[in-house]
């Protein structure tokens, strides 16, 4: 089916025939219809399989349709789980909207910029707001941010925000909204706490599933190498001599081994750079900017590239450090094979990380050899597990953490 057939408006067929949009993805042709309709959405979409224009189309279309004069109002709020995604769905509205006589003003709303400027840009009055759940908090905690002209609600890859305590956030925001609104949400899961969170939203979805989705993960050749724990930083940089990627996404368990080896990479004459948290959101935006203009070969980051990151053109994810859970793994080897393309995604396996390998596989539902590399052969013997200890969990807060009992203390 072409874009032609789902009732859009001439200015959004150019845009995506300048954008060279073809056809329609299953996602999108299922969901614009039912959107259009003034449907309440619960999409279950993988990563890759062009959601986002699933959701930013037709809200474009029925927000021109609607339009008035005056002082722009807040219509539409989308969540999303990382700032790079935020802006990223930001850009996504400005790129469709190129052809339209009346454009949409689109505020982004992230941690690591000034609060200040961002509240100046609500002032004045917008349209389409995008933010991250903890920055929108601190504005709706200042009492800056008018949402009861609100039509539509979007939750984007709304599983990943459970992991960063997304449920209590929730609540305090949806004290905000009006009780009369569209609600879309899309995401690659639906387990039992995002049902919960789901029954909150909206009482009457239609859901909507990709049955071949699985055919995303399939253009990814995914193989897993056998390795010392100590060898695994000279396998990689054999791995990047011996096959010709231009752009390397290699993930890392933590900020300080990502700023170590990507410095280390460097002595080598490797073109590496880290990603993580910790950075400011201009060096996070240039940093992304290098990478995607292939000026940075391998990009090594913590998990905040997992969601949100879409770059066309990275040919091989490595799993330096494995992910601690099958649905992390499922969304970090998704960052490959995109927009049709394939991809290689390789897992460094060690004696240490094996027995998690195995479930990740299990609950994946894939089944791969061990491959062992001349050089680099996995040797020795399993260390012996302390029995009677408990994982110990870091005991400073996270920053999620403070919000949330902040935003407890003025409930």
């Amino acid at each position: 089916m072409p874009f032609s057939k789902l009732n859009l408006s001439k200015p959004l067929q150019q845009a995506l025939e300048e954008n060279a949009y073809v056809q329609p993805t299953k996602i999108q042709e299922k969901v614009i219809p039912l959107i259009l309709n003034k449907n309440d959405i619960m999409a279950k979409a993988q990563t890759g399989s062009g959601k986002t224009a699933a959701f930013v189309l037709p809200i474009l279309k029925l927000w021109f349709e609607n339009f008035t004069i005056g002082k722009p109002k807040i219509k539409t709020l989308i969540l999303t789980p990382t700032r790079e995604l935020t802006q990223q769905v930001a850009n996504s509205f400005e790129i469709f909207s190129v052809f339209m006589d009346k454009k949409p003003k689109v505020v982004s709303l992230i941690g690591g910029e000034h609060i200040g400027e961002q509240l100046l840009n609500i002032q004045k009055g917008c349209d389409i707001v995008v933010a991250t759940s903890g920055r929108l908090l601190d504005i709706l905690d200042k009492k800056q941010i008018n949402l009861s002209h609100l039509e539509f609600f979007v939750l984007d890859e709304a599983d990943k925000m459970l992991d960063l305590g997304f449920a209590q956030e929730l609540d305090l925001i949806l004290k905000s909204l009006p009780q009369k609104r569209q609600n879309l949400m899309f995401s690659a899961t639906y387990p039992q706490k995002m049902l919960d969170i789901a029954k909150k939203i909206t009482s009457n979805p239609i859901e909507v599933s990709i049955q071949d989705e699985e055919a995303i993960v399939q253009d990814i050749t995914q193989r897993a190498i056998g390795v010392n724990k100590e060898n695994r930083g000279p396998l990689l940089r054999h791995l990047l001599d011996n096959n010709s990627w231009d752009l390397v996404l290699v993930f890392m368990a933590n900020k300080r081994a990502t700023d170590n080896i990507a410095a280390k990479f460097r002595k080598y004459g490797i073109q590496a750079e880290s990603f993580h948290g910790d950075l400011d959101q201009e060096e996070r935006s240039y940093t992304l900017k290098e990478f995607k203009s292939k000026k940075i070969k391998v990009l090594f980051a913590t998990d905040i590239a997992a969601r949100g990151l879409h770059i066309d053109d990275i040919q091989c994810i490595i799993n330096f450090d494995l992910p601690r859970s099958p649905l992390d793994y499922i969304h970090r080897i998704g960052r490959t094979a995109r927009a049709g393309k394939t991809g290689t995604a390789i897992s460094f396996i060690t004696h240490e990380n094996h027995d998690h390998f195995k479930l990740i596989q299990k609950r994946s539902e894939i089944s791969l050899d061990i491959e062992t590399i001349e050089g680099f052969e996995l040797a020795g013997t399993p260390p012996e597990k302390e029995k009677g200890k408990e994982a110990v969990k870091g005991q400073r807060k996270s920053k999620k953490d403070k919000l949330r009992e902040e935003a407890k203390k003025n409930n």
